[in-house]
């Protein structure tokens, strides 16, 4: 089963892309977390994939998903860590920190992100 965990997203965000999480897969456990200690928790019980927001909504420190993927690969390097954004320079800062390739909000629900999460999670479940 691939666990994967939303960071900082607001609500309609969070209902599309769990609406994408469970399209592109069948056996996910999906969870959102809205602060700092949630964060670190379900971190400590384990998760394959995070999907950042850019600007993490709620109770973060640091505000951002780029500067929170820079303070957590190095801590958590088998977590696969990605930047959900539409901002390409975004995008490249979170590939710098440590994440992989993300995809940016517009493009939710399309194909492309579908097979993109879809290969994500059968990785998962092969490892």
């Amino acid at each position: 089963m691939s666990k994967v965990l939303l960071v900082g997203h607001c609500g309609p965000d969070a209902t599309y892309l769990r609406m994408a999480v469970k399209a592109a897969g069948e056996n996910v456990a999906l969870s959102s977390v809205d602060d700092n200690a949630a964060l670190e928790q379900a971190l400590k019980v384990g998760v394959n994939l995070i999907l950042f927001n850019r600007e993490l909504d709620y109770g973060f420190e640091p505000a951002t998903g780029i500067e929170m993927i820079r303070v957590l690969k190095p801590q958590y390097p088998q977590v696969r860590m990605m930047l959900i954004s539409n901002h390409a320079d975004a995008q490249a800062a979170a590939l710098a920190a440590g994440a992989i390739p993300g995809f940016g909000k517009r493009e939710i629900g399309s194909a492309r992100v579908k097979q993109l999460l879809r290969d994500l999670m059968d990785a998962e479940t092969k490892t």
